[in-house]
């Protein structure tokens, strides 16, 4: 996947392509996929880097939404419950069943959340990871040896999905690719064109890496610029309001000695009536998530002390110890895109998480809402939308059965290069070319310098934040060993890119000033 061979296909500026897609998280990624694979012409655009807002910084789960269940919102569960069968289909190599445990301190909560878990399977229809069923209290301190043991009544237990997000999504760059899709990231569109008619026609783009200005017609424009779609719609229409609330989420990450499991927790109403996960991933704790409306959006956002202590605080009572903030090894903010309340004061939680289809008096089709589990779904009905607009000619969805790239079934869970999925021998042959390349960038973590040049040849790393925060994970998984690692990827991918030493020194400045949002003092 070179970048420069990719965005060598813009420079025929009289072409006319099928459809342009504006945004590389999940949902831009899932549309020029589905767009890809039923044969248009298609081509993305991610001013920043794949998944680098929002689609990274998930609970990491798959999931159809107990708390949807919870709301009576029945066919969103089915929905997002189909979806993820789907996705544990197509990526098994990134997407695992993961059981949770209801710790219940009361006999009625016992039979509700039972009766209420019977229901999702239910609504599974054959998607099914694992059935649920009651556990005696006895066996709730065998699965969760970590909980909370007085007034424990019992349990439940019930299947989800558990993923890697910006694996997933930088695996979904790859089969657009091999699709026939031109994607790139760092390339910002600054204007949306239109036509004689005033419809929308195309985008003027710019390659941030280059500074080269590409004009892309297309029949088609989607908007999936995530918690920036209206940034987007006011290039097409000035005045347009605004459509989205950002919804901030913070998740910390802990160390396994407070989890000692390879079951997660599934908090389901708390003081304020969120929900709470504690989810085990790549050898630590994913703990999250908040739910809180914040004024604008935010590529970076900042954990806000509420948010990490509401945390702590609730995770303390389902945990023994209680973790405290010295033992928080990361922490990472994520906003969501939701669709914006009907009148102020509406609190992020009643704002509606399904996916929306917005289309301009201009034609510019703007995709917003939805989670990862439903990115497919997502794309296919954005796509439709514009065959059923008559911006391109009608073609059948291919993507229910396509396998995303890396796909590889029954990965070794114990090695964490199990994400690279049918990519693993490839790494593996490198190291055993140049075994130099199999030395360690952490004392403390398996990934090798392998993986740096592989994210930069075949995955479009370009900077240090790329390598340490979505293709190895390090900054999410610990943040000061990420630090440590900065100055040694840096050196390595200077190395394979030909930069010298003032863009090493650049790149660690940049890498420590992010990754210092990801440390709680």
């Amino acid at each position: 996947m070179k970048r420069t061979e990719l965005l060598s296909r813009l420079d025929n500026a009289d072409k006319v392509w099928d459809v342009v897609v504006i945004g590389g998280g999940a949902t831009g990624l899932g549309c020029a996929v589905d767009a890809a694979s039923r044969g248009y012409n298609v081509a993305l655009f991610e001013r920043e880097d794949f998944a680098k807002c929002t689609s990274s910084r998930s609970t990491k789960l798959v999931h159809g939404g107990v708390r949807y269940l919870q709301k009576l919102e029945v066919d969103l569960v089915r929905e997002a419950l189909h979806e993820r069968g789907l996705m544990k289909q197509n990526a098994p190599h990134l997407v695992k069943d993961q059981a949770f445990v209801i710790s219940n301190y009361s006999h009625w909560d016992n039979f509700l959340y039972f009766c209420g878990l019977l229901f999702y399977d239910i609504l599974s229809f054959g998607f099914g990871y694992g059935r649920s069923r009651f556990i005696s209290a006895k066996k709730v301190l065998e699965y969760l040896p970590t909980s909370a043991v007085k007034g424990l009544k019992g349990g439940v237990v019930y299947h989800d999905g558990q993923f890697d997000d910006s694996r997933m999504a930088v695996n979904l760059a790859q089969t657009a690719v091999e699709q026939g899709a031109v994607v790139a990231n760092y390339t910002a569109v600054e204007e949306v064109l239109h036509d004689n008619e005033g419809k929308a026609c195309g985008v003027v783009v710019r390659d941030l890496q280059s500074g080269k200005e590409y004009t892309v017609k297309a029949k088609a424009v989607i908007n999936a610029a995530g918690i920036f779609v209206d940034e987007v719609m006011q290039m097409d229409e000035p005045n347009m309001p605004k459509m989205v609330v950002p919804s901030q989420g913070v998740h910390l990450v802990l160390d396994m000695k407070f989890l000692q499991s390879d079951y997660a927790i599934m908090v389901p109403k708390t003081s304020d009536g969120r929900v709470l996960f504690a989810v085990p991933w790549h050898d630590k704790v994913v703990v999250g998530t908040t739910d809180i409306q914040r004024p604008t959006a935010e590529s970076e956002p900042k954990p806000l002390d509420e948010e990490i202590d509401f945390i702590l605080g609730t995770a303390g009572l389902y945990m023994n110890p209680a973790p405290t903030r010295k033992d928080i090894v990361s922490v990472f903010a994520g906003q969501r895109p939701l669709a914006a309340p009907k009148k102020e004061g509406k609190s992020s939680k009643e704002v509606s998480r399904s996916h929306k289809i917005i289309v301009s008096d201009h034609d510019l089709i703007t995709i917003t809402g939805g989670k990862w589990t439903s990115y497919r779904r997502m794309a296919e009905d954005t796509i439709d939308k514009a065959i059923e607009m008559g911006k391109i000619e009608k073609r059948k969805c291919a993507t229910r059965k396509l396998k995303v790239h890396g796909w590889r079934p029954n990965p070794n869970l114990a090695d964490h290069m199990y994400v690279y999925g049918s990519d693993e021998p490839a790494i593996r042959a490198m190291i055993k070319e140049n075994p130099a390349l199999g030395e360690l960038i952490s004392d403390k973590y398996g990934y090798t310098l392998a993986e740096v040049i592989w994210a930069i040849r075949k995955e479009m790393a370009q900077t240090v934040e790329d390598v340490l925060a979505r293709r190895v994970r390090l900054l999410f998984v610990d943040a000061r060993e990420a630090q440590k690692a900065a100055r040694k990827v840096a050196e390595v991918m200077a190395e394979e890119m030909g930069k010298g030493k003032e863009w090493i020194d650049a790149q660690v400045e940049s890498f420590t000033r992010v990754s210092n949002n990801y440390i709680v003092c």
